[in-house]
């Protein structure tokens, strides 16, 4: 009768046991702040996505086809006319480069960002090498990424089209035909550092062209913390066209906000 009873108790003592065993803790996403699937964790921001011809909700559009008007001009040393107003034909959307006439420049500076732009080498062929479709994006601090007509026309491999200029050939030649539109997504991501100014983690330069990763993290000796950028006078009629420049945004960076 003992042992018959004991067995019919048994199933009622694990029950109780079960019960009174504490609830275990989700383990700690990284950064050691919130646990997994925590719904009190912070909402990313919501944008808008880019369409064809138009930028994120969260960019700051630099041109939009229209004018040159978030740019000045950086006249060349041997240029009589010092203003500051850029020459560059804008028409159909895009601008183009007048030869000479002088690189223009970001009147505004910025943080850790994407940029994006469009560019166009002349559709017929003149010259070779550096002489075809010659310009570049220069990011003040950090160096620049070039712009060139690499299809077809060999060149040094640092000074190709999507080249880290003389520091890092691409991964890979992505070019377009001569004429035809690329896109560059250019990622900085400015050094991190600490009270004294020494580096704890370096800049890094990301770069998509057409849509392909040509650079990855590349790690870059520069400390600057917000840059311009200028598009460069190579005498060449490059073109472009849908500029804007969007912040980079940080894991739960609306916790100030509350969260949601």
């Amino acid at each position: 009768m003992t042992s018959r009873l004991s067995i019919l108790l048994l199933p009622s003592l694990a029950l109780t046991l079960s019960a009174a065993e504490p609830k275990k803790d989700k383990p700690l996403t990284p950064g050691g702040i919130y646990p997994q699937g925590d719904m009190n964790r912070p909402r990313p921001t919501v944008i808008t996505p880019p369409g064809a011809t138009t930028a994120p909700s969260d960019a700051v559009v630099l041109f939009d086809g229209k004018d040159l008007s978030k740019f000045h001009r950086q006249p060349r040393k041997d240029d009589a006319d010092t203003s500051d107003t850029p020459k560059w034909k804008v028409e159909n959307g895009y601008a183009e480069i007048v030869g000479k006439s002088g690189s223009i420049e970001t009147k505004d500076k910025f943080g850790s960002c994407q940029i994006h732009l469009e560019w166009a080498t002349p559709a017929e062929v003149s010259g070779k090498g550096q002489g075809r479709g010659n310009s570049g994006v220069l990011l003040h601090g950090w160096g620049e990424v070039q712009v060139l007509d690499s299809y077809g026309n060999d060149t040094y491999p640092d000074g190709q089209a999507a080249a880290i200029y003389h520091q890092y050939p691409p991964l890979v030649n992505a070019c377009r035909s001569p004429g035809e539109w690329q896109s560059y997504d250019i990622i900085c991501e400015c050094a991190r550092l600490d009270a004294a100014g020494k580096v704890i983690q370096p800049a890094r330069l990301t770069v998509l062209h057409n849509g392909i990763l040509v650079h990855h993290a590349v790690a870059l000796d520069t400390k600057v913390q917000e840059f311009g950028f200028a598009l460069q006078d190579h005498h060449n009629p490059t073109r472009y066209r849908n500029i804007w420049v969007r912040p980079l945004h940080r894991y739960d960076e609306n916790a100030a906000k509350g969260g949601q």
